[in-house]
C-alpha cells in the first residue's frame, strides 16, 4: 500500500496567493538583550530555502520562532494567512515539522517507536493508532530509506541513520513545513549528501517546503536554489550566486571566502586569514573598489538612510564600531566596503578602538548619524573630535535630514547650518536628547561644532561633500 505523505487538502493556504509563512518585522530577545532586529521573510509553497550565518548569529532561535516554540518580542508570524500565535499545538504540529540537530532519547525506543511519535498530533484521547497512521508510519520509514531498520533501537544508530530516522518522524506529521536545524552537522560527507538528497527529494515529490539552517557554505550552494544569509537579521536573500557573494561572505563570517566556479555550479572555498590564498583574495577585493574615503558612525538604525545614499551613489565607504545584532550593522554588512564590529552589547573594546583609529587614519570625510551616545560608544567621539582637529572634514547629520533622490548627476554642496549662531547650531544636532552620558556627549559635539563641524541637514549636500 502506497500512502501518499502530501499534507491533505485542509492544510493549503488561503486562496490569493498567500506566501506558506510570513514573518513581518519580527524582533526577539531574551529579557532586554535582543538579538535580532525588524527581521521579515516570506516563504511560498514548495521552496527550498537554506539559512546561512556564523554560529551565534541567531538562526537555531529563528527557527524556534517559526515553530512556535518562542513567541516574538514585536512583530508577527503568519501561517496560512494566519497569526501563528492563534494556532493551537496540535494543530500547528500537523503543519510544522522540526528536525534537530539531534535528539537524545533516554529510553530504548526502536526506529519504528520512534517514527510512530510523529502521528501523535493526529491520534485520539485514548491514544490509539488506527490503519491510516500505521500506514503513514510505514511509508515515512519506506521513503526516507529506514524500514529495514525499524526494530533497530535509535540509540544504536549511526550519525546519518539517525538524522533519517528524524526526518522519517518529522515526515510522518504530513507536514507542509519542514525546518531543520543543521541537519548534516557531526556527519561526514557521505551522510551528509544522503541526508540533503533525502530531503532534495522530498521536496520535489512531495512538495515539501523546507527552510535548513546550514554551515556548509559548498553544500547549501549545490542544495538550496534560494539563500537567506543570516548575522542577527537577514543580510542577502536570493540565489546562490546573489548571496554568496565574497565581499559579503567575508564580512559576515569574519575570514576571507574565495568564489570559483565548477562545471557551471557554484563551488565555494573558505581560506585560513594570513594564508597566500587571502592575501590574493584581499587584493583582488581592492583592485575592484577604490579605496574608501567616507567613514560612517552609526546606530540603532540612525545610519539606514545616509548608508543606502552612499551606495545609491556608488560611493564606497566604511562603517562602525557596531554591536552584533545593531540593525545599522546589519545593513553595514551589505552595503560598506567594511565594517568594524564590536561584540553584542559589548562597549568599545581597546582593540575596536585601535581598529577605529587606524581606520580613520585613511579616510577624507566622517559623517556621525543622529545615534543615541552612552557610555559604551562615547568613545566614538572623542576619536571623532581628533579627526576634526586634524583639519579633516566631520559631517554631523541632522536628526530630520532630508531624504536624498537618486538622480543623473551627484548633487551640489548647498547651504547648511554652519551659519546658526553656536547655541542654535547645538541644538540644530539633537544631541541633547540622545545623551546618555551625564552631558559629555553633548561637551564633545559641541567641541566638535568649534573645531569645524559642520550640521548637515540634507542628504545630497552629505553626498556632494563625500564625493567632492
Amino acid at each position: 500500500m502506497v500512502v501518499n505523505l502530501r499534507p491533505e487538502s485542509r492544510n493549503l493556504s488561503a486562496a490569493g496567493g498567500l506566501p506558506l509563512l510570513e514573518v513581518r518585522n519580527v524582533t526577539f530577545g531574551y529579557g532586554l538583550q535582543p538579538i535580532f532586529f525588524d527581521v521579515c521573510l516570506k516563504l511560498a509553497a514548495g521552496e527550498m530555502v537554506g539559512l546561512l550565518g556564523p554560529n551565534g548569529s541567531g538562526k537555531t532561535t529563528l527557527l524556534r520562532l517559526l515553530s512556535g516554540v518562542l513567541r516574538p518580542t514585536q512583530g508577527k508570524i503568519w501561517l496560512q494567512g494566519r497569526e501563528l500565535g492563534r494556532w493551537r499545538r496540535r494543530e500547528l504540529a500537523r503543519v510544522v515539522a522540526v528536525v534537530p540537530q539531534e535528539l537524545h532519547i533516554p529510553f530504548d525506543f526502536t526506529v519504528e517507536q520512534l517514527v510512530a511519535l510523529g502521528r501523535l498530533p493526529f491520534v485520539g484521547l485514548l491514544g490509539s493508532y488506527g490503519p491510516q497512521d500505521h500506514a503513514r508510519i510505514e511509508e515515512a520509514m519506506r521513503v526516507t530509506g529506514v524500514m529495514t531498520l525499524a526494530e533497530r533501537p535509535f540509540n544504536e544508530l549511526s550519525g546519518g541513520e539517525r538524522q533519517r530516522v528524524l526526518v522519517a518522524m518529522a515526515l510522518a506529521q504530513q507536514p507542509r513545513l519542514l525546518l531543520l536545524d543543521e541537519p548534516t552537522a557531526h556527519l561526514d560527507i557521505r551522510y551528509q549528501i544522503e541526508v540533503l538528497e533525502l530531503v532534495q527529494r522530498l521536496n520535489r515529490e512531495h512538495g515539501l517546503t523546507v527552510l535548513a539552517a546550514m554551515h556548509d557554505l559548498n553544500l547549501a550552494a549545490r542544495y538550496f536554489p534560494r539563500l537567506v544569509l543570516f548575522q542577527r537579521g537577514i543580510v542577502a536573500d536570493g540565489t546562490p550566486a546573489a548571496v554568496l557573494e565574497p565581499r559579503l561572505l567575508s564580512r559576515v563570517y569574519g575570514i576571507a571566502v574565495q568564489v570559483g566556479i565548477v562545471r557551471g555550479t557554484a563551488h565555494f572555498s573558505v581560506v585560513p586569514p594570513g594564508s597566500r590564498e587571502a592575501q590574493e583574495t584581499e587584493e583582488e577585493m581592492e583592485t575592484q573598489e577604490p579605496p574608501p574615503r567616507v567613514f560612517v558612525m552609526a546606530g540603532g538604525g540612525s545610519g539606514e538612510r545616509v548608508m543606502r545614499a552612499l551606495a545609491d551613489w556608488h560611493i564606497p565607504f566604511l562603517a562602525g564600531v557596531l554591536n552584533i545584532g545593531d540593525s545599522d550593522h546589519t545593513l553595514a554588512l551589505r552595503l560598506a566596503s567594511r565594517v568594524l564590529t564590536e561584540q553584542p552589547y559589548a562597549p568599545l573594546s581597546q582593540a575596536a578602538l585601535e581598529e577605529l583609529r587606524a581606520a580613520l587614519a585613511t579616510v577624507e570625510t566622517l559623517i556621525i548619524c543622529p545615534m543615541y551616545v552612552g557610555p559604551g560608544n562615547v568613545a566614538l567621539l572623542r576619536e571623532a573630535l581628533s579627526v576634526a582637529r586634524q583639519g579633516r572634514q566631520v559631517l554631523l547629520l541632522a536628526p530630520e535630514t532630508v531624504e536624498a533622490e537618486p538622480s543623473g548627476a551627484m548633487p551640489t554642496p548647498g547651504s547648511s547650518c554652519g551659519s546658526l549662531p553656536a547655541p542654535a547650531l547645538l541644538e540644530r544636532t539633537g544631541i541633547a536628547a540622545r545623551d546618555y552620558t551625564g552631558g559629555e556627549a553633548t561637551r564633545l559635539v559641541e567641541q566638535l561644532l568649534q573645531s569645524g563641524a559642520r550640521v548637515i541637514s540634507r542628504l545630497t549636500e552629505v553626498l556632494a561633500l563625500s564625493a567632492a
